[in-house]
């Protein structure tokens, strides 16, 4: 969906809210509505039900037509539509020209409930549901129309959301198609108003604090305390198989494993595991093959459930084997650490490493769900920790400098791990990063500004194999070496690269690095995956929440900025 949307269509069956939806969302955004049925009856000086007694139904198609032809010309205005309007093809490619189409859907015997039963906010019942038996008119019509329904640019499921949680999805989901955040409250995550409300249930379906939406996927990202104990009933919503492999490595499953096993076979799951050994090095084709030949001796079949608990390593590494085992089998991500949180578990980059560079074997797949369970935190080793903290950082250098002013003024908090401060900077970071992914799924264009910092740190990694940096303190030292070219270029001021580095001393990241060869981490960068017709694409800043990216960054400057990060 790579195009502006000036109007907001709500369309889909009878009863599934669509005026009331409509009425809420115009009224948030401070739009005009045009109900279409309520522009037929003025165009036509009759109501719906009498232009269906005297005229019949082809008339009424073709005042339909009219008012939405006029309806699509406008700008900055939610459009209402009949149930059947979007199954015409003039009507749709009249709507979808300036439109984003929504489609509201419920089951038929809510969709029953709503128009029938005393007390139902339903709307006026439609002439074509008039008959003895409506339940089974609703499920007839319903499923002829189903196929138009679902094409539309989102489709949202009423039966158990009220009209407020309804209309606040449709405005963020317009608003991460055309790039329009509405300020949020920073007290509450920078979330949708349904997503608030969530966040306060017990139930785990209830705890999204955000959703990613791709061209090929749709799912939450869960984050709360205590999360781990629920994923079998999770699972169970999105796996039409009974078969779930976990993939760990052996710090994680020594702490995890067993939890994870039982709560999935008490949900009805049969469960089998590999365990590789931790660190960077695991990441490579060899072991990829390994537990491809795994799942081949498990019989590992298409639609049964790869599960990647641990860090961001293992999401990468279980991430690229689900992406090409059977051509693709579903899986999901349950980071353990905090960089895993906040960034390598969103936005379905796989990948394993080549010894020429970082990541250059991989590919885009996005799991069915991530969920985070904020209680493994305390269970990390400090330093893990500390490398979690400079995802964190960068989300509120890159996007948002309310948040990055929070982060300021909460370090203490943040770094005893005070579950509150903890739980909204984990909350902020995955919100922010669905935000961009949802826009820029394969790396087209924003999405790369999530890669500040990293072209040097892929640099670090590779010319010490991988081993001599935690990931975090790697971007770490990468982003005050993009600071420092920044300031070198001219468009950055002093005062906010000596801000950057502060912040990051105060969370314990290393801002500079001792004993690697300069040439070394030059020559990584080249082969980055972030080059493009052999000039390396760097992300930049030009202030706190504002990002600049060049193509053409003279290698002296590049040079002078890696001495200066040498030293001490």
């Amino acid at each position: 969906m790579n195009r502006q949307a000036s109007n907001i269509v709500i369309t889909g069956f009878s009863g599934t809210g669509k005026s009331l939806v409509a009425r809420e969302v115009a009224g948030q955004l401070g739009w005009d509505l045009i109900d279409t049925d309520a522009e037929i009856g003025k165009l036509a000086g009759k109501s719906i039900a009498e232009i269906f007694q005297q005229d019949g139904e082809g008339k009424f198609r073709e005042l339909e037509r009219e008012v939405i032809k006029r309806a699509s010309r406008r700008s900055h205005k939610v459009i209402a539509t009949g149930g059947g309007a979007i199954v015409d093809p003039q009507n749709h490619a009249q709507l979808a020209r300036k439109g984003f189409i929504v489609c509201l859907d419920a089951k038929p015997e809510t969709i029953y409930r709503r128009l029938f039963q005393k007390g139902s906010h339903g709307s006026e019942i439609r002439p074509l549901l008039e008959g003895d038996n409506p339940l089974e008119r609703i499920r007839q019509l319903k499923a002829r129309r189903q196929p138009y329904y679902d094409d539309v640019d989102l489709v949202i499921n009423t039966d158990d959301l009220s009209i407020a949680d309804v209309a606040g999805e449709v405005i963020r989901a317009w608003g991460l198609l055309c790039g329009v955040y509405p300020k949020r409250d920073s007290s509450v995550a920078s979330l949708p108003q349904n997503d608030k409300k969530r966040r306060t249930r017990n139930d785990v379906a209830e705890d999204v604090a955000c959703w990613v939406e791709t061209a090929t996927q749709r799912y939450p990202i869960f984050v709360g305390y205590g999360l781990l104990d629920k994923l079998g009933e999770e699972l169970k919503k999105v796996s039409s198989s009974h078969v779930a492999i976990v993939i760990s490595d052996e710090n994680v499953s020594r702490l995890y494993g067993d939890r994870v096993e039982k709560g999935l076979r008490n949900a009805g799951f049969a469960v089998n595991s590999f365990i590789v050994p931790p660190g960077e090095e695991t990441k490579s084709i060899n072991t990829a093959i390994d537990i491809y030949n795994f799942l081949i001796k498990k019989r590992v079949e298409r639609d049964d459930m790869l599960i990647a608990l641990g860090g961001g390593m293992i999401g990468d590494l279980a991430g690229f084997v689900a992406a090409t085992y059977l051509r693709g089998i579903p899986w999901i991500q349950v980071p353990t650490s905090l960089i895993a949180m906040v960034d390598a578990s969103i936005g379905g980059k796989v990948a394993v490493n080549h010894p020429e560079g970082k990541n250059l074997i991989g590919a885009f797949y996005q799991p069915k769900f991530v969920l985070a369970d904020t209680r493994a935190l305390a269970t990390l080793p400090e330093c893990e920790l500390t490398s979690g903290w400079a995802e964190v950082v960068k989300y509120g250098l890159i996007l948002d400098k309310d948040f990055f002013e929070f982060l300021e003024s909460n370090v203490d908090r943040l770094t005893k791990l005070e579950q509150g401060a903890v739980n909204e900077a984990i909350i902020r970071s995955a919100s922010l990063k669905a935000q961009v992914v949802s826009q820029d799924e394969k790396e087209r264009g924003q999405r790369i500004i999530l890669n500040y910092g990293h072209t040097i740190a892929h640099g670090l990694e590779a010319a010490t194999r991988y081993i001599g940096f935690l990931h975090g303190e790697a971007v770490a030292i990468g982003m005050m070496g993009a600071a420092k070219l920044s300031q070198r270029l001219g468009i950055l001021p002093a005062s906010v690269v000596k801000r950057q580095q502060s912040l990051l001393r105060k969370f314990g990241l290393p801002t500079a690095f001792f004993g690697v060869n300069l040439a070394e981490i030059a020559k990584a960068t080249e082969v980055d995956k972030k080059t493009r017709a052999k000039g390396i694409r760097w992300v930049l800043l030009e202030d706190i929440g504002k990002t600049a990216i060049r193509a053409s960054v003279p290698q002296q400057d590049v040079l002078a900025v890696l001495e200066e990060l040498s030293q001490r």
